[in-house]
């Protein structure tokens, strides 16, 4: 195994776990943006406020992107494992 395939891994492990993540997160950070003008606009600074919608709508981006993320997730391990299998020493 040369350096350029374990680069190639390296690459793709970071844009696998990029593609997992952003679905979650950026509902988390549009609901936190969206609470956090309401907080400043209104001056209601309950730290619950914030906490409880954004914990919903996490479960909701979930809920809805679960199966994708855990198809996407099978594909990159069939492909590490396959590279495994195939590797020479």
């Amino acid at each position: 195994m040369d350096v350029g395939s374990v680069m190639d891994m390296a690459v793709e492990a970071l844009t696998v776990m990029v593609m997992i993540a952003s679905p979650v997160l950026g509902a988390a950070l549009a609901t936190g943006l969206i609470i956090g003008i309401l907080q400043a606009a209104t001056s209601i600074q309950e730290m619950t406020l914030s906490f409880i919608p954004k914990l919903a709508v996490m479960a909701i981006a979930l809920a809805i992107f679960g199966e994708w993320q855990l198809a996407v997730l099978l594909d990159y391990f069939e492909t590490v494992f396959e590279r495994i299998r195939t590797m020479t020493l």
